[in-house]
């Protein structure tokens, strides 16, 4: 909605936006003096009570209630490392997130406070709490015991907190080394033959001894295009391989974190990282997690092998036409050009003309038309007159981090009762020392106070969709146009939430769930008619012809095999790391050894192994940021939650994608719920039944 269309009623929000005008000597400042806030509190609340005389109110809801407060600084401050161009900025922002880190470490390694709570958790069904209050108990009460207050004091918990601190240093590290990664390739034109004009006639030009070349990064616009169109394979090699070697350190630091992820695993009494982890998921067992990637992959080779087989025959008639050696394998590198291949030739689709009916701010707009329809919102975007006005210092500089934001406020419609609901922060083009995926950040949490007073969310999008040119708009793939409901679907996720906590608010749900919503939401994207509701061409004004909406929709389950077939891979090399039987297995672990050799087997898809005669080309496990972000034993999450969002959207929404009364149902019992209750509850109310994974392999094509 315009500016000029706004309704008063959506004019005047009740609470300003986040402000980043912080400097590198300020955010530090600003961390400690939280941190001194909350111990303060802590020592006041260990004075002041006896396990006897502990009461939930003065304890554990005190204690949530410092952090809701503390939430409303602490995640602006740890989000510039993702996003601020200033080196120095993100290198403070860094410190602060260790800082706070380490902190909480402390907080949580508190004997004095655990006696506490322990009462309380002792006595829990006498207290008269409401059902996210009493969850808060049991999680804060589980909290001490995964820190070591479950051991005994000493030596075994002192090297339990020893562990602690390490892995927050080593995650830490493992990630600044990737955003701060700058490593590329300086290419030849007669290179990049075959990648479109947009992306080469953007990249810098060399001087002296690159003269002649042009520089290609390991960022995504640069990447995927490269790997999809460089007619040339050795070019598109180099670049897997490079790629795949631009942060070897990290494969070090990576050893380390599971070696100590083993042991702390071990003194809590648990026989491994994924037995500690999964007592906390919806999967519940090691058992569960490997039989449902076991079989699943079972179900998918048969699948896969019949895709690969078809596309090493298109390789080999393409090498033909073109004379280019071919020897009989099909390789990393192959895999997205003969993918695209395929698609161009079996399906008409060329992606390049489809993206010329995605306008990133058409589509954009379009994108949130169907989520106002669907779950009763009104987005309101917000011009730098409109910033100023709701700025506390009156600049509307300092609500943004960037001149590129886009900034919505967030309201429910008149159905749902005209209430503000937050904030949504877009960020959608690369640019120097940003984070380099898609991502979506819950800038400051929501949570309700005793008295009803709400403080309400910001939600930032995260992505690096390519930048317009003079000529051109920005244009989406469609794979992208998936990426942004993807991540749209987090950050509708934060603001449809309500709960009295930040603990419990949004994403902040079991690591198996968290991507069911957004997943779900990609299922819009392969409806065609609402790919044609989401297109004009950025020409001629028209919608994407229904013929060609039909088929690209027909595409959405091409070489899905060997897709999902990548996904078990780092599902279960994961698993693999996190789950040895013993000291001595842990240390054996070499992960770049084992990433490419369970690649080589998963996949069916070869690297290097045979030509080097060695496994340890490439350093894939060096590069995945979620290993050491909080997916640990988690990684199994994305597949196991794309049960529930398939099960969701088929047996719900399939035959009635947008049906207003289902989406604010959806809204309702899935979403505004985040984490305050089990998810399993969530869903059973959605589906009127227990979820079950026939949707999923039915969609599959393995049922």
């Amino acid at each position: 909605m315009t500016n000029v269309n706004i309704p008063d009623k959506y004019r005047n929000p009740p609470q300003a936006p986040p402000v980043f005008t912080s400097t590198k000597d300020s955010i530090l400042d600003d961390v400690n003096l939280i941190i001194e806030e909350q111990r303060g509190l802590l020592g006041r609340i260990a004075s002041s009570f006896t396990p006897e005389t502990a009461t939930f109110e003065g304890v554990v809801e005190a204690i949530a209630r410092a952090n809701d407060q503390a939430s409303r600084k602490d995640r602006v401050l740890t989000f510039y490392q993702k996003i601020c161009p200033d080196s120095e900025l993100r290198k403070a922002s860094n410190a602060a997130k260790r800082a706070l880190q380490e902190f909480s470490t402390e907080c949580m390694m508190r004997d004095d406070i655990f006696k506490l709570v322990d009462a309380l958790h002792r006595k829990k069904a006498s207290l008269g709490l409401d059902p996210e209050s009493l969850r808060l108990l049991e999680k804060a009460h589980k909290g001490y015991i995964s820190n070591g207050l479950g051991i005994p004091l000493g030596p075994q918990r002192d090297r339990s907190r020893e562990i602690n601190a390490r892995l927050i240093s080593l995650g830490i590290e493992f990630n600044i080394n990737l955003n701060e990664e700058h490593g590329c390739l300086w290419l030849t034109p007669e290179e990049l033959q075959g990648i479109p004009e947009d992306v080469v006639s953007n990249l810098d030009k060399g001087s002296g001894e690159n003269e002649g070349k042009l520089r290609l990064t390991f960022k995504y616009p640069h990447l995927y295009p490269t790997l999809k169109y460089a007619i040339n394979p050795e070019t598109r090699k180099r670049l897997i391989v490079a790629n795949e070697n631009k942060c070897n350190q990290n494969s070090g630091i990576f050893k380390k974190a599971i070696v100590l992820r083993h042991e702390a695993a071990r003194l809590l009494g648990f026989k491994n990282h994924v037995d500690f982890k999964l007592q906390d998921r919806m999967a519940k067992s090691e058992v569960a997690v490997l039989g449902f990637l076991t079989d699943l992959q079972s179900r998918l080779t048969s699948a896969a092998q019949k895709e690969l087989d078809h596309l090493k025959d298109i390789k080999a008639e393409d090498c033909k036409a073109k004379n280019l050696p071919n020897d009989g394998n099909y390789y990393l590198w192959d895999h997205r050009y003969y993918d695209r291949l395929m698609l161009e030739k079996e399906y008409s689709i060329n992606e390049l003309q489809i993206a010329e009916y995605f306008s990133l701010d058409i589509t954009l707009a379009k994108l949130l038309n169907i989520f106002e329809t669907l779950l009763g919102f009104v987005f309101i975007k917000l011009d730098d007159d409109e910033l100023a006005k709701l700025s506390p210092t009156g600049k509307a500089g300092d609500v943004k981090w960037h001149v590129d934001n886009i900034v919505y406020s967030v309201w429910n419609d008149e159905s749902e009762g005209d209430e503000f609901v937050g904030y949504l922060y877009m960020d959608l083009h690369p640019r120097q020392g940003k984070y380099s995926h898609a991502a979506n950040t819950n800038l400051e949490p929501g949570f309700t106070l005793r008295d009803g007073t709400r403080h309400y969310p910001a939600t930032a999008l995260i992505c690096n969709f390519s930048e317009p040119t003079r000529h051109k708009p920005s244009l989406l793939k469609h794979h992208e146009v998936v990426t942004l409901f993807h991540e749209l679907g987090h950050g509708i996720h934060n603001l449809a939430s309500r709960t009295l906590y930040t603990r419990f608010h949004g994403t902040a749900t079991a690591r198996d769930f968290v991507e069911a919503p957004s997943q779900m939401l990609e299922n819009w994207c392969w409806i065609p008619s609402v790919a044609k509701s989401l297109s004009q061409h950025w020409r001629t004004k028209e919608q994407i012809p229904d013929s060609l909406a039909e088929r690209l929709v027909s595409t959405r389950d091409v070489n899905s095999a060997m897709y999902n077939l990548g996904q078990v891979h780092f599902a279960m090399f994961d698993m693999i790391c996190h789950s040895p039987k013993s000291d001595d297995e842990v240390m054996a672990i070499d992960p770049s050894v084992l990433f490419n050799n369970l690649r080589a087997s998963i996949t069916l898809v070869q690297g290097l192994e045979d030509q080097t005669q060695t496994s340890d080309w490439s350093h894939g496990d060096a590069i995945f940021s979620h290993l050491m972000s909080g997916y640990d034993a988690g990684l199994y999450g994305y597949l196991y939650s794309n049960v529930y969002s398939t099960d969701m959207f088929n047996t719900v929404f399939g035959k009635d994608p947008m049906n207003e009364t289902q989406g604010r149902r959806y809204r309702h019992t899935v979403l505004e719920y985040g984490g305050s209750r089990d998810e399993l509850v969530s869903l059973e109310e959605f589906l009127g039944r227990k979820p079950n994974s026939e949707a999923f392999y039915q969609n599959l094509g393995i049922a």
